[in-house]
């Protein structure tokens, strides 16, 4: 697979495919999707940032997935399944009452997983015999490594009220095979529901993907670095993990105290158990990598740091402020991954406290890194003459303020000091010779007239919201990852806006990108 990152300026959007606009409750993979791709060509911009796809649990962060593998259910598109038979039209109405304008979890979850529950029924009945035998295809590529040991914990977890693996009954939280035999003859056509589900996700992601190709869009996914503990990987592979004979932990992954967070980030994933890894030549991250870059044209890889040293936080400990750094696998893992895969684009999250030796790692395999003016604004002496082309310059990012919340004061809960909110805006206007009216677009305008070969946008710094737009607070587990796009906020104006902004950072697509062939 060949490396698609742009080798000339480019410009992108950071949006999820929650935040898209529509009619069932939250944004989809379908018409919704398909016509933000062409917003997207009709502004001028390449590539479309999403964060993870899989499936989402309590606090709905898609960097905490029940599945490293599995595709998030609830982004199917309703009314493809409408148009396929799958689903009748009076079911969907019950999604139709859901607010437009951000995600209400709490009435979105129980209300479609009724529904996908019909569709996988009509498709096991009706559905023709060239689907059922791409199923069957389906089926017969990813049982063995992923699909069915998560049917297997979906299952189960739905038996124990959705509570996490680490209370389920001992002969499932451990795996009896006795036990978990019997269960599956039990439940064989639940099984096979929850598989039917994640090949129409396969089916309707491949369509959109092929769709974003055509039109010359790249699509840049994410990985989460880390798994969470309540995850079929951890269930059924706990060896991936270091784990005591109790299920608990031995350590938890987060960051220590920084500018954002007075007691640190304790995220409460289990430490990778590096060693096995080792001995096993990383074939479990191989895996997980490949069916990334097959998804999408560049993946993100998040934390980036904690593969070369992480913070270990003692399990049951308050906050993430006693820990230590220990040693990650470093080149290590990332020679083996460059060894399986030809130049994969891979891209490092590199925020936060970095070091000589991450950098070092970084620069060894040429992998591009994060630049966000809003941390960079921060000192006064910054300069655009800082940002290398082998980067992505953001204004904000999914876990910032919006560019006018930022220059607002910032979220509460984050420790900028009122000098240092003063000095970042000096600095800003000193830079662009802007006002607080202008701020979105000229921390745009900075981004875009950087070095950097790619630089993206939030969408709601496009339009040029404040904080009530805000998608996430980290360290917070309440009202994140809600926001959603509506279709008057993408109006012909600000269309023209965001192509003007492109043409004046010499950011224009050229022709149509050159996305790699599969793997």
């Amino acid at each position: 697979m060949g490396n698609a990152f742009p080798v000339r300026p480019q410009a992108g959007v950071c949006l999820h495919i929650t935040s898209l606009p529509g009619d069932f409750g939250l944004g989809e993979l379908g018409q919704a999707a398909v016509d933000f791709i062409d917003q997207l060509v009709a502004m001028d911009l390449r590539v479309w940032q999403i964060l993870p796809t899989g499936p989402t649990a309590y606090g709905n962060s898609p960097y905490q997935p029940l599945s490293a593998f599995a595709g998030n259910e609830l982004l199917l598109d309703t009314q493809q399944l409408i148009t396929a038979g799958l689903v009748l039209e009076s079911e969907a109405q019950a999604l139709r009452t859901l607010p437009h304008n951000h995600v209400d979890f709490g009435r979105l979850v129980p209300a479609k997983t009724t529904i996908l529950a019909h569709a996988a029924e009509r498709f096991l009945a009706q559905a023709s015999a060239t689907s059922k035998a791409a199923f069957e295809a389906f089926k017969a590529h990813h049982n063995h490594t992923w699909l069915h040991d998560y049917a297997v914990y979906r299952v189960i977890k739905s038996r124990h009220g959705e509570s996490a693996w680490v209370n389920w009954r001992p002969e499932y939280r451990h795996r009896h095979s006795a036990a978990v035999l019997a269960l599956e003859e039990q439940s064989a056509m639940a099984l096979e529901h929850i598989k039917i589900l994640q090949f129409l996700f396969h089916q309707q992601w491949q369509q959109l993907h092929s769709y974003a190709s055509s039109r010359g869009v790249l699509l840049f996914g994410d990985i989460p670095i880390y798994l969470a503990l309540d995850s079929s990987d951890v269930w059924a592979n706990p060896a991936l993990v270091n784990l005591d004979a109790n299920n608990n932990p031995l350590a938890l992954a987060g960051v220590p105290p920084d500018d954002f967070s007075a007691d640190g980030q304790l995220w409460g994933n289990p430490i990778y158990a590096w060693d096995y890894h080792a001995r096993t030549h990383y074939a479990w991250w191989i895996s997980r990598v490949q069916q990334a870059l097959q998804a999408v044209d560049l993946v993100r890889i998040d934390h980036f740091r904690g593969l070369e040293s992480y913070w270990s936080i003692p399990f049951g400990s308050a906050t993430a402020e006693t820990g230590q750094w220990l040693p990650g696998p470093g080149d290590d893992l990332l020679d083996a991954l460059y060894g399986a895969f030809t130049n994969p684009s891979l891209v490092a999250e590199d925020l936060g406290f970095m070091t000589e030796e991450v950098e070092a790692m970084r620069q060894k395999h040429q992998i591009p890194g994060m630049v966000v003016l809003q941390e960079k604004l921060a000192d006064p002496a910054f300069s655009l003459n800082t940002i290398e082309p082998n980067s992505i310059c953001y204004p904000g990012t999914h876990d910032t303020d919006t560019c006018r919340g930022w220059f607002d004061g910032g979220s509460v809960g984050e420790i900028r000091t009122p000098a240092q909110i003063e000095q970042s805006r000096q600095t800003l206007l000193r830079l662009t010779g802007g006002n607080a009216h202008s701020v979105a677009d000229d921390m745009i305008t900075l981004a875009f007239s950087s070095a950097a070969n790619l630089a993206i946008v939030l969408m709601q710094d496009f339009i040029g919201l404040d904080n009530s737009a805000r998608f996430n607070l980290p360290g917070t587990s309440t009202n994140n990852w809600r926001w959603r796009l509506l279709p008057e906020q993408l109006d012909p104006t600000t269309i023209a806006k965001v192509k003007r902004l492109v043409a004046n950072g010499h950011r224009q697509r050229r022709g149509q990108s050159q996305v790699p062939e599969s793997i």
